[in-house]
């Protein structure tokens, strides 16, 4: 499903986090670079001993967030930047995603689960992100979102 970082991906993808105040940075353009950035986040996750559930909810998460940057808050254009960090404490993991988009109101989405959205083939990612994450906040803009995941019990 990813492509191998070896082949696709910057060095720097290829370190994990050395500590737990460390933020580490990274700029997605494109769907190649915002794969990348979810096996960065995954590898050091799995480095540091977090479950397989917790690495495939923040993979799921972060390909939702990353994609929902690219193509509503920065219309596809590569030229815009998604701003990344992430960084771990001793049993959670911080990442931060931010597009140049105008943002929106998370608090008015249409709800994924009604009768009249069941069919619909998209309305889904805030919801999904949600129900994974431990936590998930918008800036009052609502381009930044702060994703928290707490260490499950193993």
């Amino acid at each position: 499903m990813f492509p191998s970082r070896q082949d696709s991906c910057r060095p720097e993808a290829d370190r994990p986090p050395s500590g737990s105040d460390d933020w580490r940075h990274e700029v997605v353009r494109s769907p190649k670079e915002m794969s990348c950035f979810i096996e960065a986040v995954a590898d050091a996750m799995t480095l540091a001993a977090f479950s397989s559930s917790d690495v495939f909810a923040m993979r799921l998460t972060l390909e939702e967030a990353l994609a929902n940057a690219l193509k509503h808050g920065n219309h596809d254009d590569p030229a815009k930047q998604v701003q990344t960090r992430y960084r771990f404490g001793s049993d959670l993991v911080l990442v931060e995603i931010e597009d140049e988009g105008d943002g929106f109101d998370p608090d008015h989405l249409p709800d994924p689960l009604a009768p009249e959205n069941l069919e619909k083939p998209s309305g889904r990612g805030v919801f999904l992100m949600r129900h994974y994450m431990t936590w998930v906040r918008y800036n009052e803009r609502g381009n930044c979102v702060r994703l928290g995941k707490q260490r499950s019990d193993r």
